[in-house]
């Protein structure tokens, strides 16, 4: 009887990356970055008025910006649009919970790290990205409209590259929009204050790229007044 092969585990898997020598083996490194790419843009292709939501994995269900992420999926998904999240827990799981409990398309787009981003069960439609710049990609450039809820240096810089995007004509000028006044206020402040008025490091147009807001109805209405996205680069 032939001896089965053995799966390797999580823990020898990364052991295995950690000594291959990339120096040695660059095409294989640029083979894999370039599927990630054509594979995350062919699969954005074929969603449907897609809205990206980002916000913190850390997010307890009890939490009131995840009832809040969760409700306003549900509106967005009953307006028949698609939700797109990180596609992990926290706000990204309750995006993607609203979405599907509205019977919407419910998307994530995972990323393989070695701690809490497993792919929440509320996805219905999903990828799987190994490398981050490549997944932070498609998350930039997926959505007809951004939604932000608090969230940590992972929602922070997608902000600002969505923002860094439209400021220098990279991508068309589309809603970005920062759930959370109490969260958001002081972020704002800095924009505002520091970088515009005092140090002029940005103009008065790019601290207006970004509204900020705790009205679901209004987000709904924002983003039903949005150009729909066209995917150009396909």
């Amino acid at each position: 009887m032939p001896k089965l092969k053995r799966k390797r585990t999580r823990h020898e898997d990364d052991q295995h990356l950690e000594n291959f020598d990339f120096k040695h083996n660059i095409t294989w490194r640029v083979f894999r970055i370039l599927t990630e790419f054509i594979e995350g843009f062919e699969f954005l292709s074929e969603l449907k008025r897609p809205v990206t939501i980002f916000g913190s994995a850390r997010t307890d269900p009890k939490n009131y910006y995840y009832q809040k992420a969760r409700e306003l999926a549900n509106k967005l998904g009953q307006a028949g649009y698609t939700v797109v999240t990180g596609g992990g827990p926290g706000i990204m799981e309750a995006a993607n919970r609203g979405a599907k409990e509205a019977n919407a398309e419910s998307v994530g787009l995972n990323i393989q790290l070695p701690f809490e981003q497993q792919a929440n069960k509320w996805i219905t439609k999903g990828i799987g990205f190994f490398y981050f710049f490549s997944r932070k990609t498609m998350m930039s450039t997926s959505s007809q409209a951004y939604i932000f809820f608090p969230g940590g240096y992972g929602t922070l810089d997608e902000f600002f590259t969505i923002n860094a995007l439209i400021q220098n004509g990279k991508i068309e000028k589309r809603p970005i929009i920062l759930y959370g006044k109490e969260y958001w206020g002081p972020l704002n402040e800095f924009i505002r204050v520091k970088m515009l008025k005092e140090k002029k490091a940005i103009k008065p147009a790019d601290a207006k790229v970004y509204k900020i807001t705790d009205d679901i109805d209004e987000i709904v209405e924002i983003i039903k007044n949005s150009k729909e996205r066209q995917y150009t680069f396909m």
